[in-house]
């Protein structure tokens, strides 16, 4: 993953993001709650093979579908209602990284860190500073971030089932998959709960 470096706003690992507010041991709570196992590890880790070659497709899938939604796209349009070309592209990189992170990325403090740092970005606390845009809304709502999880999640079987896995191994990596964006957003989600109820 060392290529990562060169990707505008990609600051996995680094001083400057943000320490989260959980504790790991939070984190394997939550973990526990959505059935999350050393299995799913290892499939995810299969899924990283299958996808890592596939991650263009994959971003055409999701950006024709965020593009075909006016309701979507305006968190990219700057203050005129034109879409911000250079913020789409810095965003798909980021998207396309974090496909390869989901699989292969260790569930440590740094992984944690990245969660909070992307939640703080679709809340009102970082949004468009990463990339210093002037974009028309100062938050990406909570609604979305939730209801995402079904088109990321729905779209993703037909790309690990092109690499000859049998159907059984196909399921372990389509829920494993559906526990890991579930596990996100449900991280990404804390900036937006009030102190305590989180």
């Amino acid at each position: 993953m060392s290529a990562t470096t060169s990707i505008p706003g990609y600051t996995y690992g680094q001083p400057t993001v943000a320490r989260s507010p959980l504790t790991l041991a939070e984190l394997e709570d939550i973990k526990k709650a959505l059935l999350f196992t050393e299995e799913d590890v290892r499939y995810l880790r299969l899924a990283g093979h299958v996808l890592a070659d596939q991650v263009e497709q994959i971003l055409d899938l999701w950006y024709g579908f965020v593009g075909s939604q006016p309701h979507l796209v305006k968190y990219f349009f700057d203050k005129n209602g034109q879409p911000i070309g250079e913020y789409l592209a810095a965003v798909r990189r980021r998207f396309g990284q974090w496909i390869l992170d989901t699989c292969n990325r260790p569930h440590d403090q740094d992984w944690l860190n990245y969660q909070y740092e992307i939640g703080l970005r679709h809340h009102r606390t970082k949004k468009n500073r990463t990339d210093n845009v002037p974009a028309a809304t100062d938050i990406v709502p909570l609604r979305y971030l939730i209801a995402f999880i079904v088109p990321i999640t729905v779209t993703i079987r037909d790309f690990l089932a092109k690499k000859g896995h049998s159907p059984q191994e196909v399921d372990k990596m389509y829920h494993a998959w559906f526990k890991a964006v579930t596990l996100q957003v449900i991280l990404w989600s804390q900036p937006y709960a009030k102190e305590g109820d989180f």
